[in-house]
């Protein structure tokens, strides 16, 4: 037991005052006489003997009256438990992630720990509360109830080491206690390490009553022809989805196809035929669980033709001008000597085709083409030197050229998966017609083969970067070496190589990833461009980075925009391209929660057992109303003693 005042202890010493006045009582026994004094010495006796157990009880009484008396103004109590903690400051990590939007006993999970908050957390606790998306230091719960209210699901998955590096960066003196909401969908091991040991720790895991779940994950161009696109919608299946899923197309907002979705396995490929034209719409699905996923934005513009540029010998590109027909590209082949360097920054895509040697302004004005945006399709010569080969790749890394070997090669493998030939191949094909090679230049790459020889070296690589790629190839291909050009690989190699994605393909980026996106514009210096949703209901809009690039931008977004749908990039209000962001699908997965890793962690059930937990454990146990009472307990059986005591 300890005191809080324990100075006033010292007044215990004015029990030495009752003890005085009973044993020197200053009350003295008068005589009085009587005719009859045999009863009155009998009566003088009984009296006496009453008198003293009297005085007894009322000393005794007294004396723990004063000293209860004086042992409550100290103001008593027990130590407690935790008393270190007192001091602590709070952090509550609150996961808004996707995944909390899965339904519990009592409604979505983030929403569900948004109202406990509200409920249970004291209104004179002070404490941070940190999220995905938004921080809030040093606040208390009547401060941020609006803001609790309207939180709203960050795209941001859940990286509790990101959160707590954030919580580390407020330097203080005093030790942390942190409570951690989450799903532990994604959790990792390496996340937890970033826990401090001194911390405080407490986990809370709001737990999903079923984890099935269907997202749409992608949508690709599955085929084209002259007036049509077969675009593919790709869906995964998450735990066990037995029910017919619907999923419509819809291009502003007008529904154009829609089907049944049935699945026999984790994935699942539906395809919609659409017009060759501007396309600026969504693909829905409908199911029980997740949300968020339901709905993937995207955009593809009205088809541009191509410039593409081959410089080498004209007998040497004939087939490239019959692979880019006048349809689609606008083709030309220019000898070296004849070449107009100032054309090829308004190409999409350039084929350096077997040229002998390949100068020093070439490789530098190729290395700046490159870099905004334009394919580069290299083809060595026989005649070239190893040295002037590596100069060129020394530009973009990651790919050398060894010696020229004089050895017949078969091309064997090829990489399906890759995205030159992700669309070209429906499965993988064993008795195909493979090409070979006379002679071949080993490669030493940093890259898987597009296209392998039979012995496992490259006869085509690439090197990638997310605004263009530089392919390269191993072999010359001229007949004279090789087969290759009457092989049927020769077209869909070529053709996709020269496409660009951004002028040709669908724009559906993911928010947060951060990629760039190239377009074709003139802007002056002063200009900048401003990306504004194309939604009525939602009012988004927001300057992203930019660089220009002569007669290009390039496009940087950063964590914007923070909603999923459809945009326009505009300049002033000139709309010059629609583009489409959507949410990662990272925390499509519910059944990916690692609540295991936290066994030796202090796992809580509910955020008012955390508060009562620390309210317990850190309270001290007072007793000095104990002793009020006894006080008062004294004071009346004094009373009780004076009044029936004779």
């Amino acid at each position: 037991m300890q005191f809080k005042h324990p100075e006033i202890l010292y007044f215990l010493f004015l029990l030495v005052i009752p003890i005085l006045v009973h044993l020197f009582q200053l009350r003295r026994f008068k005589k009085e006489y009587f005719t009859n004094v045999h009863f009155l010495k009998e009566l003088a006796i009984q009296t006496r003997k009453s008198s003293k157990l009297k005085k007894w009880l009322l000393l005794l009484t007294r004396l723990f009256l004063l000293a209860c008396l004086i042992i409550a103004f100290a103001q008593p109590f027990f130590q407690a438990k935790d008393s270190k903690g007192i001091t602590n400051e709070m952090f509550i990590i609150l996961d808004n992630s996707f995944s909390m939007q899965a339904k519990g006993k009592q409604g979505e999970l983030m929403k569900r720990a948004v109202q406990e908050l509200l409920e249970n957390a004291p209104e004179n606790q002070t404490f941070s509360l940190v999220t995905n998306s938004e921080i809030f230091w040093n606040t208390d719960i009547k401060s941020i109830q609006r803001e609790l209210q309207n939180l709203k699901y960050s795209a941001s998955p859940f990286a509790l080491d990101n959160l707590m590096a954030k919580i580390k960066s407020r330097k203080s003196p005093y030790n942390k206690d942190i409570v951690v909401i989450t799903d532990a969908v994604g959790l990792q091991p390496k996340q937890l390490k970033s826990i401090d040991s001194t911390f405080n720790t407490y986990f809370i895991i709001p737990k999903a009553e079923q984890k099935n779940n269907i997202s749409i994950d992608s949508v690709f161009i599955h085929q084209t022809s002259d007036n049509f696109y077969d675009i593919g919608v790709k869906l995964s299946s998450y735990g066990d989805n037995k029910n017919d899923i619907p999923i419509a197309l819809y291009n502003d907002k007008k529904l154009i196809a829609k089907t049944i979705v049935n699945f026999e396995g984790k994935e699942k490929s539906i395809n919609f035929t659409i017009p060759k034209e501007d396309f600026n719409g969504y693909a829905l699905i409908e199911d029980n669980a997740l949300h968020y996923d339901n709905q993937l934005f995207f955009s593809i513009s009205k088809p541009q033709k191509l410039n593409v540029v081959s410089i080498g010998q004209p007998e040497k590109s004939n087939f490239l001008k019959k692979i880019y027909s006048d349809s689609e590209f606008v083709f030309n082949n220019f000898d070296l000597k004849s070449l107009d360097y100032n054309i090829l920054e308004k190409q999409d895509a350039i084929v350096l085709n077997e040229l002998p040697e390949i100068p020093q302004a070439l490789q530098t004005t190729l290395k700046s083409f490159v870099e905004k945006g334009g394919n580069l399709i290299v083809i060595p010569s026989a005649e070239s030197s190893i040295s002037n080969l590596n100069s060129l790749m020394g530009n973009f890394g990651g790919i050398q050229f060894k010696s020229l070997e004089n050895k017949e090669k078969l091309v064997t493998k090829i990489a399906f998966n890759h995205p030159l030939y992700s669309t070209v191949f429906e499965k993988k094909i064993d008795n195909f017609q493979y090409p070979n090679s006379a002679s071949s230049y080993g490669i030493s790459s940093a890259y898987p083969s597009i296209l392998s020889f039979d012995d496992q070296s490259a006869f085509l690589t690439a090197v990638q970067n997310p605004v263009s790629s530089v392919y390269v190839f191993s072999s010359p291909i001229n007949k004279d070496n090789s087969n290759f050009q009457n092989s049927p690989l020769i077209v869909p190699t070529f053709y996709n190589m020269a496409l660009s994605s951004q002028k040709t393909g669908i724009n559906a980026l993911t928010i947060g990833e951060n990629s760039p996106f190239l377009m074709d514009a003139s802007l002056s210096k002063d200009e900048i461009v401003e990306i504004r949703s194309l939604s009525e209901e939602a009012n988004e809009k927001f300057i992203p980075m930019q660089q220009i690039l002569n007669n290009k931008v390039k496009l940087t977004f950063n964590d914007f925009p923070q909603e999923a749908g459809n945009f326009g990039i505009y300049k002033q209000d000139n709309l010059l391209k629609k583009i489409s962001f959507n949410y990662g699908r990272t925390e499509s997965d519910l059944s990916a929660s690692n609540e295991s890793l936290l066994s030796d962690y202090n796992v809580i059930e509910s955020i008012d057992n955390v508060f009562d937990t620390l309210q317990t454990e850190r309270t001290d146990n007072e007793i000095w109303k104990w002793f009020v009472f006894l006080t008062l307990l004294f004071l009346v059986t004094e009373i009780l003693i004076q009044k029936f005591v004779k």
